[in-house]
C-alpha cells in the first residue's frame, strides 16, 4: 500500500507535522509540489487522519497521570459512556478493550483529590483497577 517514499513522508511528519512541504520534499528527495500531492493523497486515503498538538500536561497543572481499567457491572454500558462524556476534561484516551477489563482509560488530574472524586463516581457504575504513572520513559523526538 505504501511505497518507500510514502513511508519516509509519514516518518518525517511523525517527527514534525509542522514541517513545510518544501523542507519535507528535500528530506524525501522530491519537489515541494510533488510532496504536497503525496501528503494530500495520504490524507484522502485516511492513512494520515489528522494532526495534533502534544501538550505538557504537568505544566498545565494535570500532574496525576493514571491508567484505569474498567470492569462493567452489567451489559448496558450507557451509564459509563455518559460518565466519560461528563468527565471529559480528565480523560486523555478511552479505549474499548478485550482481555482484562471492558475499557481502558488514560486520564490526567490536577490532584489526588480530583482523582479520588472521579473514582468514587466511577465506582457507582463500574469496578476498576488503577495504575499511576511514576515516570514516562518514552523516547521523544528532537522536534
Amino acid at each position: 500500500m505504501l511505497d518507500q517514499t510514502d513511508r519516509k513522508i509519514v516518518e518525517e511528519l511523525k517527527k514534525n507535522a509542522r514541517i513545510s512541504m518544501k523542507e519535507l520534499g528535500e528530506k524525501v528527495h522530491m519537489t515541494g509540489q510533488a510532496t504536497t500531492n503525496r501528503v494530500l493523497r495520504l490524507e484522502e486515503k485516511e492513512i494520515i487522519k489528522g494532526y495534533t498538538t502534544l501538550l505538557d500536561h504537568n505544566k498545565l497543572g494535570y500532574v496525576v497521570h493514571a491508567f484505569i481499567t474498567i470492569f462493567m457491572h452489567d451489559f448496558n454500558h450507557k451509564s459509563f459512556l455518559l460518565f466519560t462524556e461528563k468527565q471529559g476534561q480528565f480523560i486523555v484516551h478511552n479505549f474499548k478493550i478485550s482481555g482484562d477489563g471492558c475499557y481502558l482509560i488514560e486520564a490526567r488530574f490536577p490532584s489526588n483529590e480530583e482523582l479520588d472524586t472521579f473514582l468514587n463516581e466511577l465506582n457507582q457504575i463500574a469496578n476498576y483497577k488503577l495504575s499511576l504513572v511514576i515516570n514516562d520513559l518514552t523516547v521523544k523526538s528532537s522536534h
